[in-house]
């Protein structure tokens, strides 16, 4: 292990990309991950902090002290077994997490130099570690529990929460089925995070991890519809986890938003990613395309619905954002690859409007221009509109991308599950349960749009509460 007093500090190591040029017209991964020996490098940048502040900016606590230390000594077995031991998907969050507001956020290099790349090193190690078994691949175990008869626990959505649930109960012996309303597992990480940010080769791995400790993925069960809470209580579920994320989306309720060519982000982005239509014809779902695209947001999503149009054939493609580009909620690091792919950034203009042809389908956006003003409750400077000075952005498909909401079909369905003044759902925080007795519930449903490991963390927390229960 690298002594703290006589470490000199080198430079961030450099996370090899595609070209940009490239890579505007390919859905295969932009970022192309760490080599073993720029791993090794990065890793010898970690003070080994005696009270390390990452560990404390991580929402399922990795000891990200010892995985890394582990890594110094060319220990894959060891660091991929310290990230396990909390983190049912690690390279998933090494590729989409924003580590720079969390563990990156907190590190104490950070403060003077640029922070290790923990993501990084996390994304490397889960990459190239190959377990040895399903248990040790998807748990926090070496070895798992012989399945019990006499236990089984029912999870509604197959997200980032469920899927941690299901990992931890399984591994403890426990009868795990998994029930999602669409076609296929994965919830957000296949339907809303495109390939050339998370490959679903990525994805898919996990989730086989997950079948073969016994997990059964049920496809096609609306949660609400085709089987109610009550219903798997009835039939002899010990407990029900609700994981079914915030996935009704935002509109605008503006003139013309019902023109042909305007999508919410959510239906773009599960029509390209979910549907496989960039690999049309080999995938017969169809994707409606223009030449010039406008995606109004500036988060996460946004930039996912941006560059995949731009890889969808547009030729040119907008963000269209309220405020400047300081207070844009994406990441840094997703701003600046669409920057050098080519989209455009607008700035500091909102849509008044959507204006169509004869046969209702969008030419053009009217947006109001703007400036900042004070901070409001977000402490972000709040958007002010400067009377009279509009302008016109030609265009042939909008995609609205301003957040999502809780889908009320399963909330409808339980009229005796509590929710809060913004229709989430009421929980514990501590563990997760929601008022139905042995009814639990984490990720977005709860907390409204957020990240995947927070989602996770609250999965780990009603996992533990359950197995506590039930063992």
């Amino acid at each position: 292990m690298a002594d703290k007093k006589t470490k000199k500090v080198r430079a961030r190591t450099p996370m090899p990309h595609q070209d940009p040029k490239v890579r505007a017209g390919n859905f295969e991964e932009v970022a192309l991950g760490y080599s073993r020996e720029q791993a090794l490098v990065e890793a010898e940048r970690c003070l080994q902090c005696k009270k390390p502040t990452c560990q404390d900016g991580c929402p399922v606590n990795i000891d990200i002290r010892w995985f890394i230390a582990c890594l110094v000594d060319d220990d894959l077995e060891g660091a991929f077994n310290a990230i396990r031991r909390t983190n049912s998907l690690p390279a998933v969050c090494g590729r989409v997490c924003p580590q720079e507001t969390q563990c990156e956020g907190s590190c104490i290099l950070g403060k003077k130099h640029e922070p290790v790349a923990i993501g990084r090193l996390e994304r490397y190690v889960a990459d190239t570690y190959a377990a040895r078994s399903a248990c040790e691949e998807v748990t926090d175990l070496a070895a798992c529990a012989l399945e019990r008869d006499d236990l089984k626990v029912a999870c509604i959505g197959s997200g980032p929460s469920s899927l941690t649930v299901a990992g931890y109960l399984a591994g403890r012996g426990i009868k795990v089925d998994v029930f999602e309303a669409l076609h296929e597992p994965g919830g957000v990480l296949i339907y809303g995070i495109p390939e050339f940010r998370l490959p679903k080769s990525v994805v898919a791995r996990e989730l086989d991890g997950l079948r073969k400790l016994g997990v059964t993925f049920r496809t096609n069960w609306v949660g609400g519809k085709t089987i109610t809470i009550q219903d798997l209580l009835d039939q002899g579920y010990d407990a029900v986890f609700i994981g079914v994320g915030a996935g009704l989306p935002r509109f605008l309720n503006v003139p013309g938003e019902n023109l042909v060519g305007v999508f919410s982000a959510n239906e773009y982005l599960t029509r390209v990613n979910l549907g496989r239509a960039y690999e049309f014809p080999t995938y017969d779902t169809p994707a409606y395309r223009a030449r010039r695209v406008a995606v109004i947001g500036a988060g996460n999503v946004a930039m996912d619905a941006a560059r995949t149009a731009l890889r969808m054939g547009a030729e040119e493609v907008s963000i269209v954002y309220r405020r400047s580009e300081d207070e844009m909620p994406a990441r840094r690091e997703e701003i600046e690859h669409a920057v050098e792919e080519g989209i455009k950034i607008r700035c500091l203009c909102g849509p008044l409007s959507f204006h169509g042809d004869n046969q209702g389908r969008l030419k053009a956006i009217t947006v109001q221009k703007m400036e900042l003003g004070e901070p409001d409750e977000s402490g972000r400077c709040a958007p002010v509109c400067l009377e009279g000075e509009t302008e016109q952005i030609p265009c042939g498909m909008a995609i609205i991308a301003v957040g999502t909401r809780p889908n009320p079909v399963l909330l409808e369905a339980t009229p005796d599950l509590e929710l809060n003044k913004w229709g989430y759902v009421q929980t514990d925080p501590e563990t997760g349960e929601t008022s139905i007795p042995n009814v639990f519930a984490g990720g977005d449903i709860v907390t409204g749009a957020a990240t995947v490991i927070s989602a996770m963390g609250a999965g780990r927390r009603a996992a533990r509460e359950i197995a506590k229960r039930l063992l």
